[in-house]
């Protein structure tokens, strides 16, 4: 599947400023506030193929009810520059007319999309990409009330965000259950609510088309709900619901050649979702499980020639030294089979798995070594955290101030697509305005040498970039590219 024909669906509508709208685990531990708490009937019910006329006539309206005033839409306002002429960047028309007629002016645009209201003191879920970039958000619920909202949470790993009422005038809102995703199968009856162009709330039905879908979109933790109910743009951030009326999934992206629905959707399930939305409520951060190693799949020819009967599962090709995986007696060339009973298919459906599983749990990984088959339990732990020697900034009167480094780490180099013992610093921040940003450095740059000195930590780093001498000789690497530069001091 080719990310090109991939549409996120959250934008449906852009209004410049001024111009009028275009025509178109369950929760470990209960939240802060469940008063407002929608309560569906969730006894079990024996799934079974309809058996008369009558049956296949019964409505889903009593869902849609109970479900439909925890879903809102939300308002992300932008300001983008946008250039007065095409000529803007012609050094011709420069010339004779002036910059300050042909430079680039912002201009405020408008981005419509879904939420999920997920607490109710007024905690939202939502796709990050709805409110990326966004100077202000609102939400509207069903009933046409709008409220300010603050972003607690902007998770770049699974693409959601947590947005909160700033000032909830005392209201409870109408919040919505999570479902156990992993109950899901394929053929389940579906519901998709959400904003679709703008047109206001609007119901689809499907069925569940796939499970633990992958290749969709540039995630960490791939492993996608595939679903046919319709799923356009706008409709980015809703929600995913089954019969009982809980949430099953966020409904995140289409798979589209027109920009409409063609009965592919995709949904982050809710078991990752849960993570998130709980960080929100909670107020603090997310802190992810670090195995320790890199993964490949395990196709036909590998498995051929370790004696699987088919190919699966997630082969470990490198283990992080002292790492979790080392200390639990994996090493390359293991296979991982499953974990906690869930088959794994690939390395995504492994981060999956292990990304949902509490920090301080035990979890059961089975493994294949040399053609035989054990169980071995893996204490699912966080990644270090840099201790303060592993930091630095720089605010000295030097050609790199304004910087902020950290020291990499297996951890950190493992996220990074770096070898485990590469050596450098990595940048994590740049002040605008700063020298080091019209040096041209760039959040996420490692920087191996400066000055034919190699950095093999922070504190090397701000020694030397302390300095102020005539010329920096600089080496680093930048999606995957060396290069050196000379930069006047």
């Amino acid at each position: 599947m080719s990310l090109r024909s991939l549409v996120f669906s959250c934008i449906a509508l852009v209004a410049l400023a001024g111009a009028g709208t275009l025509a178109l685990a369950p929760w470990n531990g209960a939240p802060p506030s469940v008063a407002q708490q929608v309560q569906p009937d969730t006894s079990e019910v024996q799934r079974a193929i309809p058996q008369s006329d009558a049956q296949i006539r019964l409505s889903f309206a009593p869902v849609v009810q109970a479900v439909s005033p925890s879903v809102v839409n939300v308002y992300a306002t932008r300001i983008e520059q946008r250039a007065m002429s095409p000529f803007a960047n012609d050094p011709f028309f420069s010339r004779f007319f002036g910059d300050q007629y042909l430079q680039s002016r912002p201009r405020e645009s408008r981005s419509l999309g879904s939420g999920v209201i997920v607490e109710s003191s007024g905690v939202i879920l939502t796709n990050r990409h709805v409110i990326e970039g966004a100077t202000d958000v609102r939400i509207a619920l069903s009933d046409g009330r709008e409220f300010d909202v603050d972003v607690v949470i902007e998770d770049e790993q699974t693409d959601l965000a947590v947005l909160r009422v700033r000032d909830s005038g005392g209201v409870a809102f109408p919040s919505i259950s999570f479902a156990d995703s992993d109950d899901l199968l394929v053929g389940d009856l579906v519901l998709a609510i959400g904003n679709p162009f703008g047109v206001g709330q609007t119901v689809t039905s499907g069925i569940v088309s796939a499970l633990a879908r992958t290749g969709v979109e540039a995630s960490d933790y791939e492993f996608f709900i595939q679903t046919d109910a319709a799923i356009n743009p706008g409709n980015s951030g809703g929600a995913l619901v089954d019969l009982n009326g809980q949430l099953v999934g966020i409904n995140t992206a289409i798979y589209s050649q027109t920009g409409g629905s063609v009965g592919i959707g995709f949904a982050i399930p809710a078991n990752m979702a849960r993570l998130v939305a709980e960080a929100g409520v909670n107020g603090g951060e997310i802190a992810r499980p670090w195995f320790g190693a890199k993964m490949q799949p395990v196709n036909s020819d590998i498995a051929a020639s370790l004696g699987m009967a088919a190919p699966h599962g997630a082969m470990i090709t490198e283990v992080a030294p002292g790492g979790p995986a080392d200390r639990a007696g994996f090493s390359s060339g293991d296979v991982i089979l499953s974990v906690d009973g869930f088959r794994i298919d690939d390395p995504s459906a492994f981060n999956f798995r292990l990304a949902t599983r509490a920090l301080g749990e035990e979890a059961q990984l089975e493994r294949l070594r040399a053609g035989s088959t054990d169980i071995l339990s893996f204490l699912v732990e966080a990644a270090p955290q840099p201790v303060e020697t592993a930091l630095a900034s720089i605010s000295s009167n030097s050609r790199f101030s304004g910087v902020s480094v950290r020291q990499l780490d297996p951890a950190l180099a493992e996220q990074q697509g770096l070898p485990y013992d590469a050596k450098g610093v990595l940048v994590t921040a740049v002040e605008p305005g700063s020298p080091a940003e019209a040096m041209g450095l760039q959040v996420d740059d490692v920087i191996l040498a400066l000055n034919d000195t190699e950095i093999s930590d922070a504190a090397i780093f701000e020694q030397i970039a302390s300095q102020r001498v005539r010329t920096w000789q600089i080496i680093l690497q930048r999606d995957g590219r060396v290069s050196r530069a000379i930069v006047s001091g």
